[in-house]
């Protein structure tokens, strides 16, 4: 059973009884190693052909899908056909020729890919695999083809007719009737490594970005990267199956949630390029930097607002003129009393609700349900759009914990709508081994309703790397000394001074190690408070740990981890001995470490004493 990209059940709505058909007969007939796209935008100009069909060694096809009966054509040639519309004659382009210049759009975009073409030879700079383009009819035969004569107007060979799709048909003769569209001379196969590159170009926003700036589609002069890489097939077809209503997705760290996030809002911004805009929370602060750094690169800063919450709420009060807290209090009291108040203007009318297209929360799992409950009531119910990321594995504030927490108590309505990822791809086996390691039983994988929150334990999609790095030094500035130096090294590597982070357990460990490595002329930037961070700045980023989450970096280095690591192997037979409150700090302090662990995606360096 081949792979459809929106799932059909996402997707049924919008399509035609003869799509509909094409779609089933496509997913049931064709092998598991085919990929199917359903009316995806392909290429740079975003052209939607009906579907994309896609094999290692057979290539890709594109098929263009018409309803037409036969006393629906008035007449056909090569370049037109005359068809009965709803109010009289219409004259639209042959479907041949439509699916014919969305092939070789889609083919001059992957022939800029020089690991895509072949390098030499007859076919030098011609795709180094199959391609091709056709027509299904599902609503004429074979034989009024024929006898239509329609094979004037369209290559006989290049249509799949309705007898020859149908339920009683074998899958061989379809799959055959599909290959017979390709030009015999055409070979070869793609490996998987190039299909990934095909998706990286033809479907630009599955792309997973790393540091680099934004690839411009729109520049043919612009160099392709190296290194391209998309999201998995699982996560694509999630991210493009997601509809309108109350969405959820338990996530393991790792597992692509942000990335979906990413692809739902710009989805959504480009579906409604007018009214209301899409907002994006988070709770901490560099996240919603990041995250707005990449819509503004898309172009999509005026249609999709990030914002980290409590940054969101004070805007929220001072845009309706609600009176904001005293400054004489404390940080913690300050912005509870600032939540409460946007919390009372809602309820009284002052604040209005249905503000937002739609709203996604990344790290909900840091959220307060009355947080959630409050930002619930900003989407305006004719869309009706939420999605809640969450993973309680990573929740390391004590208010997005709460026992017997549901959905349904906050407004959400999950059941049955519902989604859980347990692959890790962020992470190489062994820096998943290590941070599991360190979370201990904290990852004990627990089953609950799709209304409550289940604790996932993560999968390791296998990808190898180094072990990591265990530094032994009895004190703090000597550790931040080796990281220095260990970074520098991987500078020379080819590591880029923004691919490296120092995560840090306080504030005074930060400015210890930002201090370290600027007596070493490395460039740094040390996050003290909002504003500091610049995700595109190439400079080593040095923070804490608990602001870290939801980020990632190629290289990942962590001083003081002595008193952590041991908290966190405290938690057997040791920990019987503690009070409640001990037990609880050393399992806070080890599932801080395992979020900042978890933001390595290469390398990983432990600095501790021995």
């Amino acid at each position: 059973m081949a792979v459809l990209i929106p799932a059909l059940g996402s997707c049924v709505a919008r399509m035609t009884s003869g799509e509909k058909r094409v779609a089933e007969r496509l997913e049931q007939k064709l092998d598991a190693d085919y990929l199917l796209w359903y009316d995806v935008a392909v290429g740079p100009r975003y052209q939607h052909p009906d579907f994309v069909v896609m094999h290692p060694r057979r290539g890709i096809l594109i098929l263009e899908v018409k309803d037409y009966r036969l006393s629906t054509i008035l007449q056909a040639n090569k370049q037109t056909w005359q068809i009965h519309g709803e109010t009289g004659p219409k004259t639209l382009p042959n479907p041949l020729e439509q699916a014919r210049q969305y092939a070789h759009q889609v083919v001059q975009a992957l022939e800029r890919d020089p690991q895509l073409v072949h390098p030499d030879g007859r076919y030098q700079g011609k795709l180094a695999f199959p391609w091709s383009y056709g027509v299904v009819l599902p609503n004429i035969t074979r034989a009024q083809f024929d006898k239509a004569e329609l094979g004037h107007a369209i290559e006989s060979h290049r249509v799949v007719c309705q007898d020859e799709m149908g339920e009683h048909v074998e899958p061989e003769a379809l799959q055959s009737r599909l290959w017979d569209m390709f030009p015999y001379m055409m070979g070869g196969a793609m490996s998987l490594p190039q299909m990934d590159r095909v998706r990286w170009i033809m479907f630009p926003e599955v792309r997973v970005q790393v540091q680099d700036p934004l690839f411009d589609d729109t520049d043919e002069a612009a160099e392709l990267p190296s290194i391209m890489r998309v999201m998995d097939l699982q996560q694509e077809q999630l991210a493009r199956s997601l509809g309108d209503g109350h969405r959820v997705i338990h996530g393991v760290a790792g597992s692509g949630k942000t990335m979906i996030l990413g692809y739902r809002a710009e989805y959504l911004a480009r579906a409604h390029a007018a009214g209301k805009p899409v907002l994006v929370l988070c709770y901490n602060e560099p996240l919603a930097v990041k995250l707005a750094a990449t819509m503004s690169a898309k172009g999509l800063n005026e249609r999709v607002h990030c914002v980290h919450f409590h940054k969101w709420a004070r805007a929220q009060l001072v845009a309706y003129g609600q009176a904001l807290p005293a400054d004489n209090q404390s940080v913690d009291a300050k912005m509870a009393d600032m939540v409460q108040r946007v919390i009372t203007g809602v309820d009284r009318g002052h604040i209005p609700t249905g503000q937002y297209l739609a709203v996604l929360i990344d790290e909900g799992h840091d959220f307060a349900p009355e947080w959630l409950k409050l930002v619930a009531q900003m989407v305006d119910p004719t869309t009706n759009s939420l999605l809640v990321l969450y993973d309680d594995a990573q929740s390391i504030y004590e208010r997005g914990r709460k026992k017997n927490f549901s959905f349904k108590s906050v407004g959400i309505q999950a059941q049955g709508r519902t989604t859980i990822l347990k692959i890790n791809y962020r992470n190489t086996r062994q820096i998943l081994q290590t941070a599991n390691a360190i979370a201990g039983d904290l990852l004990t994988a627990e089953d609950r309703d799709d209304d409550g929150i289940p604790l996932v334990k993560p999968v390791s999609c296998g990808r190898d790397g180094p072990e990591p790095i265990v530094i032994n030094l009895p004190t703090l500035p000597e550790q931040a000394a080796k990281i220095a130096e260990l970074l520098q090294g991987a500078h020379a590597d080819g590591f880029a001074w923004g691919d490296m982070a120092v995560l840090c357990r306080t504030e005074k460990i930060r400015d210890l190690c930002a201090s370290a490595l600027y007596k070493r002329g490395v460039p740094v930037q040390n996050r003290r408070g909002p504003g500091d961070y610049d995700p595109l700045a190439n400079s080593v980023k040095v923070m804490t740990m608990k602001v870290s989450k939801g980020l990632e970096f190629p290289m990942v280095a962590i001083p003081g981890v002595e008193r952590l690591g041991a908290e966190a192997t405290d938690a057997g037979e040791g920990a019987q001995a503690l009070s409640e409150v001990e037990a609880q700090a050393r399992r806070e302090a080890a599932r801080v470490l395992y979020v900042a662990a978890t933001r390595a995606t290469q390398r990983l360096v432990l600095a501790g004493i021995p």
